[in-house]
C-alpha cells in the first residue's frame, strides 16, 4: 500500500512557544493561526511542505476527552493519505484482522483541507489516522498510490 504522510500531531504544553520554534527556528509556515487565536479553530498547524503539516494540540485537546488516557506522550497520532479505493480496502483489512476502528469515518481538517478519516491503533497502541480527500486533482491522486 502506497500513501503520503498528511500530518503528525504533537501534544504541546505551550502552544505559543512551539509556534515560535517551528516558525522562527525551523521556518515552517503557520496555518490557521489567526483562526486559532480567535477561537475559531481548535489548534494551529505549521506546514513542512505542500503535503505535510504538524498540528499543535493545546493541553485542553489532549488532557481531556475520550482518548486522554492514551495521550500522555508528545506524539498524539499520525495521519496517512490514501486514494479512496485504497482507503476502503484498508477498512476491509482492518475488519478481517479484527482491528477496531475507534472513530470514523468522520470529516477532519488536514494538509489538503477537509478529508474523511478513520482512527485505529497499531499493536503498541499508537493511534493512526487514515484518510482520503474527495477534491484532490488527478496529479495529486497519482502521488497517493492505488
Amino acid at each position: 500500500m502506497e500513501c503520503v504522510m498528511d500530518h503528525i500531531v504533537l501534544n504541546v504544553d505551550d502552544t505559543e512557544e512551539m509556534l515560535t520554534f517551528y516558525s522562527k527556528v525551523l521556518l515552517f509556515t503557520p496555518e490557521r493561526l489567526e483562526e486559532y487565536r480567535r477561537g475559531e479553530a481548535p489548534f494551529p498547524s505549521v506546514r513542512l511542505n505542500p503535503d505535510t503539516i504538524i498540528d499543535l494540540f493545546p493541553q485542553q485537546m489532549w488532557r481531556e476527552g475520550s482518548r486522554a488516557d492514551c495521550h500522555s506522550g508528545k506524539l498524539n497520532h499520525f495521519c496517512l493519505v490514501l486514494q479512496k479505493k485504497a482507503w476502503l480496502m484498508l477498512i476491509q483489512r482492518l475488519e478481517v484482522n479484527k482491528i477496531d476502528i475507534e472513530e470514523g469515518p468522520v470529516p477532519r481538517w488536514g494538509a489538503h483541507g477537509t478529508g474523511i478519516s478513520i482512527y485505529f491503533r497499531d499493536p503498541e497502541e499508537t493511534l493512526i489516522e487514515a484518510r482520503y480527500y474527495e477534491g484532490l486533482n488527478n496529479s495529486e491522486q497519482c502521488l497517493l498510490g492505488s
